[in-house]
């Protein structure tokens, strides 16, 4: 019969139950599992579940079935997510319960994967089942459905070792993420390690496992295994060897003396003997030694003896006339050096103090050196800057020193007579300025060559620059600096715990150079710097290849060779030794966020039916961008939309992207589900390059060109971004000169006062006037109060000069584009009495 619109169909029901709706939505509530009793029916006929739908997974394909089961009952309906599920879907078998009498009734329903993968976001996939019976409806517990998987890769794998006897043993195993959680077992040689039959073995609740004291029989290869109802996987296995520090055995009595003269003894390696590619001790097992006893006297009575003496005296005489021959060729080379160096002042004087004085020219900023010719020293003719291919540069020697300008930042060194000799020079000078060979030609890396003078070092379009001081390189010293950004697939970095990498891997060098000032390294960084959600440590590589943290920041002592300003996306590292160095995170809440920067690339041109679109999830540092801008012009892609930055918590959520609204007359989605994830681990741990996602549409035909659609990135219960994607596949490039790299401040390398924004008589003028303390307030505490530096007034003090540090700040945080009329206002609003502080009189130039 025909329904009116709002009205349920009440079939007859026989038996003394009353008759009931099979329109569940007509009497159903959405509140809380309660029971709704029928207006003068018996309370305790509601019904009652005997079976009520549990939690489930889905596996691969498989459906999953839920069932329910109530007494009394005449009707029961499922209901999922909210909504009902239809009644043709419901397998319903009913009978009366043999104790009672009362109707009893039983429902199952299948739940594909396909319907639980259109739910996403934060809800999960539920469902709950409600029962009528003539006094009212009860509601089940709900069971949610979830779908099954383990992932390929560990999150961390155990790791060779070799230890000593009776030392304890840790291997770390973080599985890969799954649903449900992996369970984690090892094997030992592929044997189960069962932790109740061997006490000094157990497992911990992060799955690592323990050997208390280490034995010879813990010797073996060690692996991690990940189960779930999905699949199980294996990590790599790691060897741990066992080791005994072996000794040698007492040694043996002297052998008796022999014709020569000589006695002897012996020892072995046997306490105990090395086995299993264990090392031989250190040391000899044989020992000899004169004879010193009357007895060992014997004389040259036989033909034998006359030819063994005739035979030594031979070979003296040899090596005697040899050793003339190498003393005679020696002098002749020493006296080939002194023709070439006339004063041997030439190898340590290198660049002598001089006096300075402005440029008269257009430039400023640009400075000569007056020549000295009291002394006689090495002059060098070529660039400072980083090499170019051509002609080797040329050293000379003259009587005196002239450094002019040239333009960007290349100084020379005239010279007035040639030598011959030019480049053996080079060789014999380099040794004594510590120049050091580089390898050339990346683009993550710029070199230059630097004196007292200072200059600046820079990796254009990544935010990495080196400062180096005037005078933070010893006078006579000349060195060549590098300044390289490491990818972090290239330098093992070892996290613990909840550590991230937050910075770019850089290193400046060569190490083990004598500095008498900091330099400062700038480099970006990607956290959301806050006190209380993070503690941040810069960590340095040492010469052994360990990493160690340097610096804690908040915590550092004024008169630590480190010292940090960090600020929003940058940080400043002010150190005395140069090395290899990373900005490390750890977080202390689940507030501690890093900024992710959200790029979308497509192709330049289509030629095929399928058009992909890949989403980039990486730091929002300038060096990952121009590795993936750089990346993408290979691939030959442009940028589609105008970046986003997500902050991704340390909530171990992972981050999901999604396409949506996908015009189906136009294009297809070849995305099988509903979104696609990318682990937590693999965002946080901060090592991984070019994480992205790609989502792949095929035109319905090859005219197709405009493309409308939405496309989310977001955090499981975290931040999110959504972008309006509304544009022509084969003619819209508005977007591509957002990425356009820029060059910063123009060459990489730039060397003296080129590399400065102050120009150096001013510099000098602002150190003198404001180091000396003022009763009146107005030296260098008040400028870093004005320059917003005061938090760093105890580092500032322990220098010689702490408005020299605070000048150097300011140029590495300026350059190239600082305010010079900024930094002018600021001095001149101390109430120096000097009003010309920053102008040069005729008589100082």
């Amino acid at each position: 019969p025909a329904v009116k619109p709002g009205r349920c169909l009440y079939p007859a029901q026989s038996g003394p139950w009353l008759t009931f709706p099979l329109c569940p939505a007509a009497g159903a509530q959405q509140s809380a599992t309660v029971a709704n009793p029928v207006p003068g029916a018996i309370p305790d006929l509601l019904p009652h579940f005997l079976v009520e739908p549990e939690d489930v997974y889905i596996v691969k394909n498989k459906p999953v079935l839920l069932v329910c089961k109530a007494v009394p009952a005449t009707q029961i309906f499922f209901k999922c997510n909210g909504e009902w599920v239809r009644q043709v879907d419901h397998v319903i078998e009913r009978s009366t319960d043999g104790s009672s009498g009362l109707p009893t009734m039983e429902v199952r329903i299948n739940v594909s994967r396909q319907q639980v993968e259109k739910v996403f976001g934060l809800e999960e996939y539920w469902c709950q089942c409600v029962a009528w019976s003539s006094s009212g409806t009860t509601k089940s517990q709900k069971a949610y459905i979830r779908i099954a998987y383990l992932r390929k890769n560990f999150e961390q794998e155990p790791l060779a070792k070799e230890v000593s006897l009776e030392q304890g043993i840790v291997l770390p195993c973080r599985p890969p993420e799954g649903i449900p959680p992996a369970e984690v077992e090892w094997l030992r040689n592929e044997d189960l390690v069962d932790p109740s039959l061997d006490p000094n073995v157990y497992i911990t609740r992060e799955h690592s496992l323990v050997v208390r004291q280490a034995r010879l029989a813990d010797t073996a290869n060690y692996t991690c295994v990940a189960k779930n109802i999905v699949a199980r996987r294996r990590s790599a296995s790691a060897a741990v060897i066992v080791y005994v520090d072996g000794s040698w055995s007492p040694w043996s009595k002297w052998s008796a003396c022999g014709l020569d003269c000589t006695h002897w003894r012996s020892r072995e390696c046997s306490d105990p003997a090395p086995r299993n590619g264990g090392e031989e001790c250190q040391g000899t097992d044989l020992d000899t030694r004169n004879c010193t006893s009357d007895l060992c006297v014997h004389t040259a009575s036989g033909p034998e003896d006359v030819a063994l003496y005739v035979g030594l005296i031979a070979v003296a005489v040899c090596l005697v006339l040899l050793l003339l021959v190498l003393i005679l060729v020696y002098c002749r080379k020493k006296e080939g050096l002194d023709s070439d160096v006339a004063d041997s002042s030439i190898l340590t004087s290198g660049f002598q103090p001089v006096s300075i004085k402005p440029s008269k020219a257009d430039n400023p900023h640009l400075l000569t050196i007056q020549p000295d010719l009291s002394t006689t020293t090495t002059t060098y003719q070529g660039s400072l800057c980083p090499r170019q291919d051509g002609p080797s540069p040329k050293f000379q020697l003259t009587n005196g020193h002239l450094l002019s300008p040239l333009g960007g930042g290349r100084h020379t060194l005239h010279h007035s007579s040639p030598t011959s000799e030019a480049e053996e020079f080079v060789s014999r000078l380099s040794t004594q300025n510590y120049f050091r060979s580089l390898p050339r030609g990346t683009s993550n890396m710029t070199y230059g060559t630097f004196n007292f003078l200072g200059g600046r070092l820079m990796i254009p379009n990544t935010g990495i620059s080196l400062l180096i001081p005037p005078d933070a390189i010893p006078r006579g010293k000349i060195y060549e600096i590098y300044l390289t950004l490491h990818k972090p697939e290239d330098v093992r970095l070892p996290l613990a715990g909840c550590q991230t990498l937050l910075s770019p891997i850089v290193s400046c060098g060569p190490p083990g150079v004598l500095l008498t000032r900091p330099v400062i390294l700038a480099m970006d960084h990607c956290g959301e710097p806050s006190p209380d959600s993070w503690s941040l440590r810069l960590k340095k590589q040492s010469c052994e290849g360990s990493w160690e943290d340097v610096l804690h920041l908040g915590e550092e002592a004024p008169s630590h060779l480190y010292y940090c300003q960090l600020e929003a996306s940058a940080c400043y590292v002010f150190t005395e030794q140069l090395g290899r160095f990373a900005l490390v995170g750890e977080a202390l809440s689940v507030a501690a966020a890093k900024r992710l920067k959200l790029l979308l690339f497509a192709p330049v041109a289509c030629t095929s039916l399928e058009y992909n679109i890949r989403v980039y999830c990486l730091h929002d540092t300038h060096d990952a961008l121009k590795e993936v801008v750089q990346l993408e012009k290979q691939l030959g892609g442009q940028l589609i939309q105008e970046p986003r930055v997500l902050h991704f918590k340390d909530s171990y959520h992972n981050l999901r992207l999604s396409i949506h609204d996908v015009p189906s007359s136009l294009w297809k989605s070849k995305l099988l589900v509903s979104y696609q994830e990318i682990p937590f681990y693999h965002i946080w741990n901060g090592t991984q390059q070019y994480l992205h996602c790609t989502f792949t549409l095929e035109r319905v035909s090859p005219s197709t060109s405009d493309l409308a659609c939405k496309l989310w990135v977001w955090q499981v219960e975290g931040d999110g971004q959504s972008f309006s994607i509304n544009f022509n596949i084969t003619k819209d490039t508005r977007f591509a000169e957002l990425l356009a790299l820029e060059s910063e401040g123009g060459v990489p390398a730039l060397v003296g006062p080129s590399a400065f924004k102050i120009p150096f008589l001013i510099r000098q003028k602002i150190i003198s006037s404001l180091d000396p303390p003022c009763s009146r307030g107005a030296d260098w505490r008040t400028l870093a109060q004005k320059l917003h530096l005061d938090s760093h007034l105890s580092f500032f003090a322990s220098k010689p000069s702490p408005t020299a540090m605070i000048l150097n700040l300011w140029e590495a945080r300026h350059f190239p584009n600082g305010n010079l009329s900024q930094l002018a206002a600021a001095v001149a609003g101390l109430g120096q009495p000097d009003a010309g502080l920053f102008t040069v009189s005729e008589a100082e130039c």
